[in-house]
Protein backbone atom coordinates (compact mmCIF):
# COMPACT_ATOMS: atom_id res chain seq x y z
CA UNK A 1 0.00 0.00 0.00
CA UNK A 2 1.22 3.44 -1.02
CA UNK A 3 2.28 5.97 1.82
CA UNK A 4 -1.04 8.30 0.77
CA UNK A 5 -3.01 5.66 1.23
CA UNK A 6 -1.75 4.55 4.88
CA UNK A 7 -2.20 8.22 5.06
CA UNK A 8 -5.75 8.58 4.32
CA UNK A 9 -6.49 5.04 6.38
CA UNK A 10 -4.89 6.77 9.60
CA UNK A 11 -6.99 9.86 8.68
CA UNK A 12 -10.14 8.28 8.64
CA UNK A 13 -9.81 6.09 11.51
CA UNK A 14 -9.04 8.81 13.43
CA UNK A 15 -12.14 10.79 12.20
CA UNK A 16 -14.29 8.31 12.88
CA UNK A 17 -12.90 7.42 16.67
CA UNK A 18 -13.44 10.93 17.60
CA UNK A 19 -16.63 10.98 16.43
CA UNK A 20 -17.38 7.90 18.48
CA UNK A 21 -15.74 9.08 21.21
CA UNK A 22 -17.76 12.85 21.47
CA UNK A 23 -20.80 11.38 20.66
CA UNK A 24 -21.44 8.52 22.88
CA UNK A 25 -18.27 7.66 25.30
CA UNK A 26 -17.77 11.50 26.50
CA UNK A 27 -13.83 10.67 27.70
CA UNK A 28 -11.38 13.19 27.29
CA UNK A 29 -10.66 12.64 23.27
CA UNK A 30 -7.08 11.44 23.61
CA UNK A 31 -7.96 8.49 25.89
CA UNK A 32 -11.38 8.03 23.91
CA UNK A 33 -9.34 7.36 20.62
CA UNK A 34 -6.99 5.28 22.16
CA UNK A 35 -9.22 2.97 23.75
CA UNK A 36 -10.77 2.51 20.66
CA UNK A 37 -8.03 1.99 18.83
CA UNK A 38 -7.06 -0.66 21.25
CA UNK A 39 -10.35 -2.18 21.25
CA UNK A 40 -9.99 -2.77 17.43
CA UNK A 41 -6.11 -3.75 18.15
CA UNK A 42 -7.19 -6.62 20.41
CA UNK A 43 -9.98 -7.70 17.83
CA UNK A 44 -8.15 -7.40 14.93
CA UNK A 45 -5.18 -9.55 16.46
CA UNK A 46 -7.97 -12.08 17.82
CA UNK A 47 -9.39 -12.15 14.16
CA UNK A 48 -5.95 -12.57 12.28
CA UNK A 49 -5.36 -16.39 14.10
CA UNK A 50 -9.38 -17.04 13.06
CA UNK A 51 -9.70 -15.33 9.83
CA UNK A 52 -6.20 -14.84 8.85
CA UNK A 53 -6.96 -14.06 5.12
CA UNK A 54 -9.22 -11.32 5.98
CA UNK A 55 -6.64 -9.64 8.79
CA UNK A 56 -3.51 -9.77 7.12
CA UNK A 57 -4.24 -6.47 5.00
CA UNK A 58 -5.06 -4.40 8.21
CA UNK A 59 -2.61 -5.86 10.00
CA UNK A 60 -0.19 -5.36 7.19
CA UNK A 61 -0.96 -1.45 6.91
CA UNK A 62 -0.46 -1.33 10.87
CA UNK A 63 2.76 -2.73 10.83
CA UNK A 64 4.04 -0.69 7.66
CA UNK A 65 4.25 2.49 10.14
CA UNK A 66 6.87 3.51 11.43
CA UNK A 67 5.98 4.71 14.50
CA UNK A 68 9.42 5.90 15.72
CA UNK A 69 9.80 8.10 12.79
CA UNK A 70 6.81 9.12 12.43
CA UNK A 71 6.90 10.44 16.09
CA UNK A 72 10.20 11.62 16.51
CA UNK A 73 10.57 13.32 13.11
CA UNK A 74 7.47 13.93 11.76
CA UNK A 75 4.96 15.08 14.86
CA UNK A 76 6.81 15.69 17.78
CA UNK A 77 8.38 19.21 16.87
CA UNK A 78 4.79 20.50 15.68
CA UNK A 79 2.90 19.00 19.28
CA UNK A 80 5.82 20.32 21.47
CA UNK A 81 5.26 23.73 19.91
CA UNK A 82 1.68 23.85 19.66
CA UNK A 83 1.99 22.79 23.49
CA UNK A 84 4.47 25.54 24.59
CA UNK A 85 2.47 28.67 23.07
CA UNK A 86 0.20 28.77 25.90
CA UNK A 87 2.36 28.67 28.45
CA UNK A 88 2.59 32.14 30.43
CA UNK A 89 6.57 32.82 30.48
CA UNK A 90 5.76 34.91 34.37
CA UNK A 91 3.92 31.92 35.40
CA UNK A 92 6.40 29.54 34.17
CA UNK A 93 9.04 31.58 35.68
CA UNK A 94 7.99 31.17 39.40
CA UNK A 95 7.58 27.34 39.02
CA UNK A 96 11.36 27.23 37.17
CA UNK A 97 12.97 25.65 39.77
CA UNK A 98 10.92 22.54 40.50
CA UNK A 99 10.49 22.29 36.92
CA UNK A 100 14.12 22.27 36.41
CA UNK A 101 14.84 20.16 39.24
CA UNK A 102 12.31 17.54 38.44
CA UNK A 103 13.04 17.71 34.65
CA UNK A 104 16.92 16.95 35.57
CA UNK A 105 17.69 15.69 38.82
CA UNK A 106 14.57 13.73 38.86
CA UNK A 107 14.69 12.29 35.34
CA UNK A 108 18.64 11.03 36.41
CA UNK A 109 17.00 9.75 39.94
CA UNK A 110 14.10 7.62 38.15
CA UNK A 111 16.87 6.42 35.86
CA UNK A 112 18.52 4.64 37.89
CA UNK A 113 16.34 3.35 40.66
CA UNK A 114 13.94 1.83 37.47
CA UNK A 115 17.75 0.29 36.59
CA UNK A 116 18.40 -1.17 39.35
CA UNK A 117 15.36 -3.02 40.39
CA UNK A 118 14.53 -3.88 37.12
CA UNK A 119 17.74 -5.70 36.63
CA UNK A 120 16.94 -7.34 40.02
CA UNK A 121 13.73 -8.65 39.17
CA UNK A 122 14.77 -10.10 35.40
CA UNK A 123 17.38 -12.08 37.63
CA UNK A 124 14.55 -13.22 39.68
CA UNK A 125 13.16 -14.73 36.72
CA UNK A 126 16.49 -16.38 35.44
CA UNK A 127 16.48 -13.48 32.47
CA UNK A 128 20.00 -12.58 31.51
CA UNK A 129 20.07 -8.76 30.45
CA UNK A 130 23.29 -6.46 31.17
CA UNK A 131 22.76 -3.85 33.67
CA UNK A 132 23.17 -1.12 30.76
CA UNK A 133 20.57 -2.44 29.22
CA UNK A 134 18.34 -1.99 31.71
CA UNK A 135 19.42 1.33 32.24
CA UNK A 136 18.44 2.32 28.62
CA UNK A 137 14.99 1.00 29.43
CA UNK A 138 14.74 3.10 32.57
CA UNK A 139 15.79 5.78 30.35
CA UNK A 140 13.20 5.82 28.14
CA UNK A 141 10.41 5.08 30.94
CA UNK A 142 11.39 7.98 32.68
CA UNK A 143 10.17 11.05 31.35
CA UNK A 144 6.86 12.35 31.92
CA UNK A 145 5.00 12.97 28.27
CA UNK A 146 4.24 16.23 27.16
CA UNK A 147 1.71 15.12 24.35
CA UNK A 148 -0.47 12.71 26.81
CA UNK A 149 0.26 15.29 29.83
CA UNK A 150 -1.15 18.50 27.89
CA UNK A 151 -3.97 17.01 26.69
CA UNK A 152 -5.40 15.22 29.38
CA UNK A 153 -4.58 18.19 32.23
CA UNK A 154 -7.05 20.52 29.68
CA UNK A 155 -9.79 18.71 31.60
CA UNK A 156 -8.13 17.66 34.46
CA UNK A 157 -9.22 20.80 36.81
CA UNK A 158 -6.11 21.36 38.42
CA UNK A 159 -4.49 24.44 39.99
CA UNK A 160 -3.29 26.53 37.80
CA UNK A 161 0.54 26.53 39.53
CA UNK A 162 0.03 22.62 39.87
CA UNK A 163 -0.59 22.16 36.33
CA UNK A 164 2.14 24.51 35.22
CA UNK A 165 4.35 22.44 37.40
CA UNK A 166 3.42 18.89 35.51
CA UNK A 167 2.90 20.25 32.11
CA UNK A 168 6.08 22.81 32.56
CA UNK A 169 8.24 19.43 33.37
CA UNK A 170 7.18 17.06 30.80
CA UNK A 171 7.53 19.70 28.28
CA UNK A 172 11.56 20.30 29.18
CA UNK A 173 12.55 16.63 30.51
CA UNK A 174 11.71 14.88 27.38
CA UNK A 175 14.73 16.52 25.98
CA UNK A 176 16.48 15.54 29.34
CA UNK A 177 15.69 12.12 28.69
CA UNK A 178 16.73 11.86 25.25
CA UNK A 179 20.03 13.30 26.39
CA UNK A 180 20.53 10.37 28.75
CA UNK A 181 18.92 7.45 26.32
CA UNK A 182 21.58 8.37 23.54
CA UNK A 183 24.27 8.56 26.10
CA UNK A 184 23.23 5.47 27.79
CA UNK A 185 22.90 4.33 24.41
CA UNK A 186 26.55 5.10 23.03
CA UNK A 187 27.69 3.51 26.29
CA UNK A 188 26.32 0.22 25.82
CA UNK A 189 27.07 -0.04 22.08
CA UNK A 190 30.69 1.31 22.74
CA UNK A 191 31.59 -0.19 26.22
CA UNK A 192 32.03 1.77 29.60
CA UNK A 193 35.63 1.70 29.08
CA UNK A 194 35.64 3.56 25.85
CA UNK A 195 33.22 6.05 27.36
CA UNK A 196 34.61 8.96 29.12
CA UNK A 197 33.09 11.60 31.96
CA UNK A 198 34.04 14.53 29.31
CA UNK A 199 32.24 12.73 26.91
CA UNK A 200 29.11 12.61 28.65
CA UNK A 201 29.23 16.35 29.43
CA UNK A 202 30.08 16.99 26.10
CA UNK A 203 26.63 15.33 24.50
CA UNK A 204 24.74 17.16 27.16
CA UNK A 205 26.05 20.20 26.37
CA UNK A 206 25.58 19.90 22.63
CA UNK A 207 22.37 18.41 22.94
CA UNK A 208 20.51 20.46 25.73
CA UNK A 209 22.42 23.15 26.19
CA UNK A 210 22.51 23.55 22.14
CA UNK A 211 19.04 23.10 21.75
CA UNK A 212 17.99 25.84 24.46
CA UNK A 213 20.06 28.08 22.67
CA UNK A 214 18.84 26.84 19.11
CA UNK A 215 15.35 27.69 20.57
CA UNK A 216 15.83 31.35 21.50
CA UNK A 217 17.62 31.87 18.07
CA UNK A 218 14.57 30.14 16.32
CA UNK A 219 12.05 32.21 18.58
CA UNK A 220 13.41 35.87 17.91
CA UNK A 221 14.06 35.34 14.68
CA UNK A 222 10.22 34.29 14.32
CA UNK A 223 9.55 37.19 16.14
CA UNK A 224 11.44 39.54 14.37
CA UNK A 225 9.65 38.61 11.10
CA UNK A 226 6.32 38.56 12.26
CA UNK A 227 6.57 42.21 13.50
CA UNK A 228 7.46 43.16 10.30
CA UNK A 229 4.07 41.98 9.03
CA UNK A 230 0.19 42.21 9.28
CA UNK A 231 -1.29 39.24 7.44
CA UNK A 232 -2.03 36.12 9.30
CA UNK A 233 -1.59 33.67 6.45
CA UNK A 234 2.19 34.78 6.40
CA UNK A 235 2.68 35.05 10.28
CA UNK A 236 1.01 31.02 10.36
CA UNK A 237 3.40 30.21 7.36
CA UNK A 238 6.82 31.45 9.28
CA UNK A 239 5.37 29.55 12.62
CA UNK A 240 5.31 26.23 10.55
CA UNK A 241 8.15 26.77 8.67
CA UNK A 242 10.18 27.81 12.06
CA UNK A 243 9.07 24.52 13.57
CA UNK A 244 9.79 22.30 10.39
CA UNK A 245 13.34 23.70 9.72
CA UNK A 246 14.09 24.37 12.71
CA UNK A 247 14.00 20.78 14.28
CA UNK A 248 15.24 19.79 11.16
CA UNK A 249 18.50 21.74 11.19
CA UNK A 250 18.53 20.92 15.46
CA UNK A 251 18.45 17.29 14.31
CA UNK A 252 21.15 17.99 11.96
CA UNK A 253 23.38 20.40 13.80
CA UNK A 254 22.99 17.39 16.83
CA UNK A 255 21.06 19.47 19.00
CA UNK A 256 17.99 18.14 20.86
CA UNK A 257 14.72 19.32 18.38
CA UNK A 258 12.51 18.93 21.45
CA UNK A 259 14.03 21.01 23.94
CA UNK A 260 14.64 23.97 20.76
CA UNK A 261 10.69 23.67 20.04
CA UNK A 262 9.98 23.88 23.64
CA UNK A 263 11.75 27.61 23.89
CA UNK A 264 10.66 28.92 20.14
CA UNK A 265 7.43 28.03 21.35
CA UNK A 266 7.76 29.84 24.80
CA UNK A 267 9.19 32.80 23.06
CA UNK A 268 6.58 32.89 20.34
CA UNK A 269 3.54 32.36 22.60
CA UNK A 270 4.76 35.07 24.69
CA UNK A 271 6.64 37.77 22.73
CA UNK A 272 5.20 37.29 18.81
CA UNK A 273 2.09 35.70 19.63
CA UNK A 274 1.62 38.68 22.33
CA UNK A 275 3.34 41.60 21.28
CA UNK A 276 2.89 41.72 17.81
CA UNK A 277 0.03 39.95 16.48
CA UNK A 278 -3.55 42.10 16.65
CA UNK A 279 -6.21 40.69 17.81
CA UNK A 280 -7.70 39.53 14.28
CA UNK A 281 -4.92 37.51 13.58
CA UNK A 282 -4.25 36.30 17.23
CA UNK A 283 -7.48 34.64 17.39
CA UNK A 284 -6.54 32.75 13.50
CA UNK A 285 -2.95 31.94 14.81
CA UNK A 286 -4.65 30.57 18.03
CA UNK A 287 -7.12 28.53 16.46
CA UNK A 288 -4.59 27.17 13.56
CA UNK A 289 -1.61 25.78 16.12
CA UNK A 290 -4.97 24.80 18.31
CA UNK A 291 -5.93 22.51 15.13
CA UNK A 292 -2.71 21.32 14.77
CA UNK A 293 -2.69 20.29 18.45
CA UNK A 294 -6.16 18.37 18.30
CA UNK A 295 -5.91 16.55 15.09
CA UNK A 296 -1.82 15.46 15.79
CA UNK A 297 -3.22 14.09 19.20
CA UNK A 298 -5.93 12.53 17.58
CA UNK A 299 -3.52 10.50 15.31
CA UNK A 300 -0.75 9.77 17.42
CA UNK A 301 -2.97 8.40 20.51
CA UNK A 302 -4.90 6.11 17.50
CA UNK A 303 -1.51 4.98 16.39
CA UNK A 304 -0.72 4.04 20.44
CA UNK A 305 -3.31 2.09 20.08
CA UNK A 306 -2.82 -0.20 17.02
CA UNK A 307 1.13 -0.35 18.37
CA UNK A 308 -0.47 -3.63 20.54
CA UNK A 309 -0.94 -5.32 17.04
CA UNK A 310 3.38 -5.82 17.07
CA UNK A 311 3.94 -6.08 21.27
CA UNK A 312 4.91 -9.27 21.56
CA UNK A 313 3.04 -11.01 24.69
CA UNK A 314 3.22 -14.06 26.72
CA UNK A 315 2.37 -15.04 30.43
CA UNK A 316 6.22 -14.50 31.88
CA UNK A 317 6.12 -10.78 29.68
CA UNK A 318 2.86 -10.15 31.35
CA UNK A 319 3.99 -10.62 34.87
CA UNK A 320 6.77 -8.63 34.30
CA UNK A 321 5.03 -6.23 32.63
CA UNK A 322 2.36 -5.70 35.47
CA UNK A 323 5.32 -5.71 37.85
CA UNK A 324 7.24 -2.70 35.96
CA UNK A 325 3.83 -0.58 36.26
CA UNK A 326 4.34 -0.77 39.85
CA UNK A 327 8.28 -0.54 39.68
CA UNK A 328 7.95 3.02 37.76
CA UNK A 329 5.08 4.18 40.12
CA UNK A 330 7.63 3.88 43.48
CA UNK A 331 10.54 4.91 40.99
CA UNK A 332 8.14 8.11 40.29
CA UNK A 333 7.66 8.56 43.65
CA UNK A 334 10.96 8.76 44.73
CA UNK A 335 12.10 11.41 41.82
CA UNK A 336 9.42 13.41 42.87
CA UNK A 337 9.72 13.26 46.78
CA UNK A 338 13.22 13.90 46.98
CA UNK A 339 13.56 17.04 45.03
CA UNK A 340 10.28 18.32 46.62
CA UNK A 341 11.75 17.80 50.48
CA UNK A 342 14.52 19.61 49.45
CA UNK A 343 12.89 22.67 47.82
CA UNK A 344 10.12 22.40 50.58
CA UNK A 345 12.91 24.46 52.58
CA UNK A 346 12.75 27.53 50.48
CA UNK A 347 9.54 27.79 48.94
CA UNK A 348 6.22 26.46 49.48
CA UNK A 349 4.49 23.66 47.08
CA UNK A 350 0.66 22.56 47.41
CA UNK A 351 -0.43 20.60 49.43
CA UNK A 352 -0.55 16.84 48.59
CA UNK A 353 2.46 17.92 45.78
CA UNK A 354 3.92 14.91 46.04
CA UNK A 355 1.28 12.39 45.52
CA UNK A 356 -0.06 14.71 42.63
CA UNK A 357 3.06 15.25 41.02
CA UNK A 358 3.40 11.57 40.91
CA UNK A 359 0.19 10.52 39.71
CA UNK A 360 0.22 13.31 37.37
CA UNK A 361 3.31 12.20 35.66
CA UNK A 362 2.05 9.95 32.43
CA UNK A 363 3.88 8.46 30.32
CA UNK A 364 3.12 8.19 26.46
CA UNK A 365 3.88 8.05 22.84
CA UNK A 366 7.69 8.99 23.49
CA UNK A 367 8.36 6.17 25.52
CA UNK A 368 7.01 3.90 23.08
CA UNK A 369 9.06 5.42 20.15
CA UNK A 370 12.06 5.35 22.33
CA UNK A 371 11.81 1.34 22.45
CA UNK A 372 11.05 0.80 19.10
CA UNK A 373 14.28 2.44 18.48
CA UNK A 374 16.23 -0.27 20.45
CA UNK A 375 18.51 -2.46 18.20
CA UNK A 376 17.68 -5.63 17.60
CA UNK A 377 18.01 -7.97 20.17
CA UNK A 378 17.36 -10.73 22.17
CA UNK A 379 15.78 -7.81 25.09
CA UNK A 380 14.01 -5.55 22.60
CA UNK A 381 10.80 -7.35 22.37
CA UNK A 382 10.47 -7.46 25.92
CA UNK A 383 11.13 -3.82 26.81
CA UNK A 384 8.43 -2.60 24.25
CA UNK A 385 6.28 -4.67 25.72
CA UNK A 386 6.49 -3.40 29.05
CA UNK A 387 6.46 -0.11 27.90
CA UNK A 388 3.38 -0.66 26.03
CA UNK A 389 2.04 -1.82 29.56
CA UNK A 390 3.39 0.96 31.32
CA UNK A 391 1.89 3.74 29.03
CA UNK A 392 -1.43 1.67 28.72
CA UNK A 393 -2.16 1.53 32.63
CA UNK A 394 -0.66 5.52 32.72
CA UNK A 395 -2.96 7.14 30.16
CA UNK A 396 -6.26 4.84 30.57
CA UNK A 397 -6.05 4.26 34.77
CA UNK A 398 -3.99 7.60 35.90
CA UNK A 399 -5.40 9.89 33.00
CA UNK A 400 -8.99 9.21 33.59
CA UNK A 401 -8.20 9.55 37.57
CA UNK A 402 -5.72 12.65 37.70
CA UNK A 403 -8.88 14.73 38.00
CA UNK A 404 -10.49 12.88 40.43
CA UNK A 405 -7.76 11.87 42.70
CA UNK A 406 -6.39 15.40 42.87
CA UNK A 407 -10.06 17.25 44.05
CA UNK A 408 -9.98 13.84 46.88
CA UNK A 409 -6.54 15.08 47.73
CA UNK A 410 -7.34 18.77 48.14
CA UNK A 411 -10.48 18.33 49.88
CA UNK A 412 -9.19 16.14 52.52
CA UNK A 413 -8.24 17.52 55.69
Amino acid sequence: MHQYEVFVFIICLAAAFSYINHRFIRWTPTIGIMSLSLGASVVLVVSAKAFPEHSSALISIITSIDFHRLLIDGMLGFMLFAGSIHIKAGELKNELVPIIALSTVGVVISTFFIGSLLYLLLGLFHLDIAYIHCLLFAALISPTDPIAVLSILKQAGLKKSMELKIAGESLFNDGVAVVVFLTILEVSQKGPGNFSGTDVALLLLREAGGGLLFGALLGYAGYYLVRSIDKYEIEVLISIALVMGGYMVANKIGTSGPLAMVVAGIITGNKGRGDTLSESNRYHFNKFWELVDEVLNAVLFLLMGFEMVVVKLNGLIVVIAITCVLLVLLARWVSVALPVLVLKARMKFERHAIAILTWGGLRGGLSIALALSLPAGNYKDLFVSITYTIVIFSIIVQGLTIGPVYKRLTQSK
